[in-house]
């Protein structure tokens, strides 16, 4: 059976669900709580509906009390003063560099800078073989959007990736997003087999620059897909 895991709730979240035929929801993995990456929670309610569970969600502490905080209907719904249709989320604590398995997955928290914020980017890898996949697997794969920097203890886990996620804002200096530059001397540095750019403004015009970026690195798009015949298992 398909499991589906997302990584952080955007606003458009209900669109994105509808053009790719979402059906499910099994996980929900949050880098940080603003509001980019929060707002479409409410959204997940019609797979709760659609599944018939709950959803188990993941955020270490900081985000995880703010989540907690922008949602009180959810997460304390005894309180509403009328009981209505609201999303069953179950809340997991994460903690850096502690894994969590999950349908064939080990997903790592790994320590990433946003500006003075500490949030968290992921490293996801396989368990044993137990996904069926063909040569485009990509996997081990990390995840790291919003970073303006990459602390010492977190480069061992940027180590052997198969395909690296990572934010690159705009073409000049940022206080809190890698620039072009620096998303480009990074991905060299950790040298996955190839490199995905997310996160980024209207500053860059995408077909003029995806030209001029060094090999095995392109700027992402929506709509992408990576393995796109990979599956998880159902145990």
């Amino acid at each position: 059976r398909q499991r589906v895991i997302l990584f952080d709730t955007s606003p458009d979240l209900r669109q994105q669900s509808l053009r790719h035929h979402l059906m499910r929801c099994d996980g929900i993995f949050f880098t940080h709580h603003h509001v980019d990456h929060l707002w479409g929670l409410d959204e997940v309610r019609r797979f709760n509906a659609v599944m018939k569970q709950p959803i188990n969600i993941y955020a270490e502490d900081r985000t995880m009390e703010n989540i907690l905080r922008v949602y009180p209907h959810i997460f304390r719904r005894d309180t509403n003063v009328n009981d209505s249709f609201v999303a069953t989320l179950t809340p997991n604590r994460l903690e850096v560099e502690q894994p969590v398995d999950l349908f064939g997955l080990r997903i790592t928290p790994i320590r990433i800078m946003h500006g003075r914020l500490p949030i968290l980017g992921f490293r996801i890898d396989e368990i044993g073989g137990s996904l069926n996949v063909n040569d485009e697997n990509p996997l081990p794969l990390a995840y790291c959007t919003d970073a303006s920097g990459i602390p010492p203890e977190t480069w061992k886990e940027l180590t052997g990736l198969k395909t690296l996620v990572l934010d690159m804002l705009r073409p000049r200096h940022h206080p809190t997003h890698f620039n072009v530059d620096q998303a480009v001397e990074t991905a060299e540095q950790i040298g996955a087999k190839q490199a995905w750019f997310i996160h980024m403004t209207h500053n860059i015009l995408h077909a003029d620059l995806n030209e001029r970026l060094p090999d095995g690195m392109q700027l992402a798009y929506d709509g992408l897909v990576l393995g796109r015949d990979a599956s998880l298992t159902d145990d």
